[in-house]
């Protein structure tokens, strides 16, 4: 994908090239709203969206991982991807919104077919659970 893409979304396919989360709060506004597959309640706010995308950079960023399709309106763009976990294909969108200082306000990921969101499911949770035993310590 080129070099013409809207600011917010630039920066974003920087930060999961390099499969890096560093750049996200930089990245992502204050009230931004994380909507999963797999979790039945938006996620609201900057530090909970910033640990479901760490997860996901981590979890779906592997050499299999590629954006194939791109669509965009005035302020919203939806990126199709793919990639596999443990031999299972995983297809999917991210849907992104930003205001006008390119924050991305919105995130909401959608996946398929059941089997990959299911290994999705399950990676993102251990993931999640490992990130929340270090911050304990």
């Amino acid at each position: 994908m080129g070099d013409t893409h809207p600011p917010a979304i630039r920066r974003w396919l920087d930060l999961a090239h390099a499969r890096n989360p560093a750049g996200l709060d930089d990245l992502l506004a204050d009230e931004v709203v994380f909507e999963s597959p797999v979790v039945h309640t938006p996620q609201r706010g900057k530090a909970i969206t910033r640990a479901y995308l760490s997860a996901a950079l981590e979890v779906l960023g592997n050499e299999s991982f590629r954006y194939v399709g791109f669509w965009q309106a005035e302020r919203s763009a939806v990126l199709e991807f793919v990639s596999t976990l443990d031999g299972v294909s995983v297809n999917g969108v991210d849907i992104i919104s930003w205001d006008a200082d390119d924050r991305i306000v919105s995130f909401k990921v959608m996946a398929r077919p059941w089997k990959g969101l299911e290994a999705l499911r399950a990676k993102m949770a251990a993931w999640l659970e490992t990130a929340k035993a270090r911050a304990a310590l």
